[in-house]
């Protein structure tokens, strides 16, 4: 009689579940299909591309969410108005037809159905893939930052010119401007490596939960920190290569590192970086747990 009982609430939870995931998969899989199709071919907007960290974000995030399934499923459940009101937000922001609202949409609908579907014990357990998620979803944020970046490109700008004159090229720097070999080089708003900035912090986050460091504070925050130190520095590096290239006239090492493959390839070793970064830490300073152990 027991088990009579609850194969009909089971089989109903199934189906309900197996609906949510249909009308999600419905309504979002050709927005992300349309979102890798942009970040792995460059053909979309240069503000929507620095969020290309998603090619590994969200099948990583996807991937949390299969291995904590069985947690889910053991908590109680308890419907959250405020997931109610999320939901509808995000419903909002969906029917708008506005492609970075329709974006935000994604990651609000699935903050929604966590707090809807299980409360508040259910958005902490999905708190990880919720964030990754979101930090994801291509939005103007660039844009909007790109405005305050002037100092930074007139720091990128003057340290590549003093690395270059001290292998005796001569080299000027008026702001963001270096002239060389008779050539003008540029180190634009969206040359001043902010898009490798934000993939080596979320790249550094994923490590941090993947390993489980991120329950030391120190580490965390030495991972933190050195992630922006590798993206500065190596975006120095970058940018004096491509000014040297430019101004001797080697305009095709120049396309190569700038827009080629060789770009990727030089933003991979970056990320390496990342990694040795972690061993090393982790390696040869004590751990720290971010709470009191009992």
């Amino acid at each position: 009689m027991h088990i009579e009982r609850k194969n009909p609430i089971a089989i109903e939870r199934y189906l309900v579940e197996t609906a949510i995931i249909g009308l999600l998969v419905i309504l979002y899989a050709p927005l992300i299909w349309y979102w890798y199709d942009g970040w792995l071919h460059k053909n979309i907007s240069i503000e929507h591309e620095y969020y290309s960290h998603g090619l590994i974000g969200l099948p990583f995030a996807a991937y949390i969410i299969w291995t904590q399934r069985q947690q889910w499923q053991q908590l109680p459940d308890k419907n959250n108005l405020f997931g109610a009101a999320l939901l509808g937000l995000g419903g909002a922001l969906y029917l708008s037809r506005i492609p970075d609202l329709v974006n935000l949409s994604f990651p609000a609908v699935l903050t929604g159905l966590c707090l809807w579907l299980k409360g508040l014990p259910g958005l902490k357990l999905q708190s990880f893939p919720l964030l990754f998620i979101f930090l994801a979803t291509p939005t103007q944020i660039p844009y909007l930052l790109a405005p305050y970046t002037l100092p930074l490109q007139q720091f990128i700008a003057g340290t590549a010119g003093f690395i270059l004159n001290q292998f005796g090229m001569n080299v000027t720097v008026e702001q963001i401007y270096l002239f060389v070999g008779g050539r003008i080089v540029e180190v634009a708003p969206f040359c001043a490596g902010l898009k490798m900035l934000f993939t080596s912090l979320y790249v550094a986050m994923l490590l941090l939960y993947w390993t489980g460091a991120w329950i030391s504070r120190r580490t965390t925050m030495l991972l933190l920190v050195g992630a922006i130190a590798i993206s500065v520095s190596g975006n120095i590096v970058r940018n004096t290569l491509l000014t040297f290239f430019h101004g001797t006239g080697q305009d095709h090492a120049f396309e190569w590192l700038h827009e080629g493959w060789g770009g990727d390839v030089y933003s991979a070793c970056m990320l390496g970086l990342i990694v040795l970064l972690l061993n090393a830490i982790e390696k040869f300073i004590p751990d720290e747990p971010l709470k009191d152990e009992a």
